[in-house]
């Protein structure tokens, strides 16, 4: 899988070897490397500032290539076959391999003690790519065989929700939740496969939300929702104590999981009533 996004993603340029854990032969490669230049904008030296003319704005952008290559390999006879199902496994092709490159982004933010670096998603692509071809090809971008994939495409009712929402924040018609931060961090972590930090980020969403929404009681609909909501509780503490202890057992993570939904389904509903 290859992608190219605008701007640094946060790893230096290079080669990243994964393993799950240590002593386990190499599972896959994640290659970092820039494909375009942009104009430097910072200040060297102690250069006093000057006045910028209207319109004025970067000349180039920062174009970072991301590859994530499995080590295990096909043999040429499957090559093809393996290329189509993937392109039509899109999702989960797509999904599993930004697993892995976020889980290098994920530790350049641990490492570098950054809290700005970000996982990045699909959509933030400017292309994305499935190929097979040999580890050297590959790392830099060639291929034996390839097809790029067309962007994502969001519905327009979907589109138009955000923006919506946004307004009403800004205006100060709506207000932003500590429970609502904690659930998108929390769907992050599960979705990355980081279930610990998942279950602890719900344990505080959840008591978060049942004292915030409180607020909204008086609508049918969030008041019967926050009912169901409550009974989540007890699972989700039990999993985040087992998170605190290593981890959790697949029951535990399906747990998180639906009190998450729910959360979400919640939340969906205050805003609904706006």
């Amino acid at each position: 899988m290859q992608w190219e996004f605008a701007g640094s993603l946060g790893p230096e340029a290079g080669r990243y070897v994964m393993r799950r854990y240590a002593g386990d032969d190499p599972r896959h490669v994640v290659v970092i490397g820039s494909v375009g230049t942009a104009a430097s904008r910072r200040r060297r030296g102690r250069r006093r500032p000057r006045a910028a003319a209207p319109g004025t704005g970067a000349d180039a952008v920062e174009l970072t290539r991301a590859t994530v290559i499995a080590t295990d390999p096909i043999p040429d006879e499957r090559a093809r076959e393996w290329l189509r199902r993937a392109v039509e496994d899109r999702e989960e092709t797509v999904g599993e391999a930004l697993v892995l490159l976020n889980r290098a982004i994920a530790g350049h933010r641990l490492s570098a003690l950054d809290p700005y670096v970000g996982e990045v998603s699909e959509a933030q692509a400017l292309a994305t790519r499935i190929g097979y071809g040999s580890g050297e090809q590959v790392a830099d971008g060639d291929w034996e065989e390839a097809t790029e994939l067309p962007p994502l495409r969001e519905k327009r009712s979907v589109l138009i929700a955000p923006q919506q929402r946004l307004a009403a924040l800004l205006s100060g018609r709506d207000v932003a939740l500590a429970c609502e931060e904690f659930a998108l961090r929390a769907r992050l972590d599960l979705e990355q496969g980081r279930g610990r930090e998942a279950a602890l980020q719900l344990s505080l969403a959840l008591d978060a939300a049942l004292a915030e929404l409180e607020g909204w009681r008086a609508s049918d609909e969030v008041s019967r929702r926050l009912d169901q909501l409550a009974s989540h509780r007890e699972p989700v503490a039990e999993a985040a104590a087992a998170a605190l202890q290593g981890g959790l057992q697949p029951e535990q993570t399906e747990a998180v999981e639906a009190a998450l939904r729910r959360l979400e389904a919640t939340l969906r509903a205050r805003v609904a009533e706006l």
